[in-house]
Order: C-alpha cells, then structure tokens, then sequence
C-alpha cells in the first residue's frame, strides 16, 4: 500500500514539474531562446520543483537539505546532458519538430528521474540494531 501512495504521489509531483518544464520551454521558445538553452533553463526550474515536492510530499525526507539538494541537482544533471543529447539529435540530426522531440524525450528522463530518487538520493537509510 506504501509504495502505491508513494507511486501515486510521485506521478502527480511528476505532473507538476513536467507543467512547469514545458511552461518554461515553450515560454523561452516562443521567445526566441534556442532549444537546448530554453531546455536547460526550464530544467532548472524543474529541478527546483521536484525537489521540493520529492523532499516534502513523496518521499518524505528528513536528511540535511543542503546536501541533498546538491546530489538532488548533480544526478538530475545526468538527465539533463541526456535529454540535451537527445533533443539535439531528434531536432538537429533528425529534423523533428521541438515539442513533439521533447515529448518523446522526457518518456526516458521520468524513468531515470524516478530510478535515480528512488534508490539514490532519496533511499532510506537502513538501521541495524543487534
């Protein structure tokens, strides 16, 4: 039952932040900002997002914010160099439009986003007693 609230709780939180990363990068986009600036800054805005409603409402985490939110940011920055490599190759190299090459992109950057909190900024630190 845990894990299907934490689920439930990630996928909406996962909404939200998707909401503000495509607000932001079609917003920087409309105003001109090439696509993979547009797309790194609305990953910084995303970022922010998730890991403030990951720390608060799905994982309920209780460690040192500080360095959390640095590992927060630098296994999020794997998925950015991803996603900049993949749009870049959809847009540039394979002539797809910027939305629908975001859409598809962000399929692989929810799965690896989860993965990495799951079970590395956000795992539960376990207590031996004996």
């Amino acid at each position: 039952m845990k894990l299907k609230k934490e689920l439930f709780t990630y996928l909406v939180s996962g909404g939200i932040t998707t909401a503000v990363n495509y607000m932001l990068y079609l917003a920087l986009m409309w105003a001109g900002v090439p696509y993979l600036i547009a797309n790194s800054i609305a990953w910084v805005g995303a970022v922010l997002t998730a890991y403030a409603l990951n720390r608060l409402w799905v994982f309920r985490s209780k460690k040192q914010m500080g360095a959390e939110l640095a590992s927060f940011a630098a296994l999020r920055f794997i998925t950015l160099v991803l996603e900049n490599a993949l749009l870049w190759l959809l847009i540039s190299r394979l002539d797809a439009a910027a939305l629908p090459a975001k859409l598809i992109v962000s399929v692989v950057t929810v799965i690896g986003n989860y993965v990495l909190c799951k079970f590395g900024i956000f795992k539960k630190e376990v207590i031996c007693r004996g």
